[in-house]
């Protein structure tokens, strides 16, 4: 039964993880380059 519980409590950390790196590709924000060259900070 904890095996089962622990399982759950896993996939919906993974599902809000997934959830919110989708929400923030589709607001621009990505942890990938964005081609935004003048945004870049290590352009300076």
């Amino acid at each position: 039964m904890g095996t089962v519980i622990t399982l759950a409590i896993l996939l919906a950390a993974v599902c809000l993880a997934v959830r919110s790196m989708v929400r923030d590709r589709r607001n621009g924000r990505s942890l990938q380059c964005g081609g935004d060259c003048s945004k870049c900070k290590g352009c300076h």
